[in-house]
């Protein structure tokens, strides 16, 4: 037998304010990073490298900033018109984390994908990694690129009105 109960649209609101008043209540919710203390736990968390994208008339171009991290830990696939840039990022030295009072850089694996529009050739990708930044540079086809078209002048004098029967 199914129980049928009767929906009041405020009580969501009333549930919202309790969650919120639960959050703002303990103490090492939101309001931990507020006051750091030394005995933070040392958590190593799962991070997005920023990325700039940004196209001209012949390319698409993809920069995304990757301090610290090794080329070798690096791994750029296509498939489907998806772009999937995965790594990780290692902390030198694991063995001594006792030692470290705080750690704020992120470390462990990345995972950033971008689907790509049709309009790109997918199958000519030029990726460069220096100085902890990866470049990746993606060609426009040739019927994606913006074309001139030539304007031809008229000049045998001014265009004369026709009218219509």
């Amino acid at each position: 037998m199914a129980n049928i109960t009767r929906w009041d649209p405020f009580g969501e609101f009333s549930s919202l304010h309790d969650r919120f008043n639960q959050l703002l209540g303990q103490p090492r919710g939101f309001f931990r990073n507020l006051a750091p203390s030394m005995e933070q736990p040392l958590e190593f968390a799962n991070f997005a490298p920023p990325v700039d994208i940004y196209e001209d008339d012949h390319n698409v171009t993809i920069q995304a900033e990757l301090p610290g991290i090794d080329e070798k830990d690096l791994n750029i696939t296509m498939e489907n018109n998806v772009l999937t840039i995965s790594g990780e990022r290692k902390l030198e030295n694991q063995e001594n984390k006792e030692n470290f009072h705080r750690i704020e850089r992120n470390y462990g694996r990345f995972t950033r994908s971008f689907t790509l529009p049709s309009t790109l050739d997918t199958g000519n990708v030029n990726a460069e990694f220096n100085n902890g930044v990866l470049k990746i540079v993606l060609n426009k086809v040739e019927a994606a690129k913006p074309k001139q078209i030539k304007v031809a002048v008229n000049k045998s004098g001014p265009a004369k009105a026709v009218k219509a029967a």
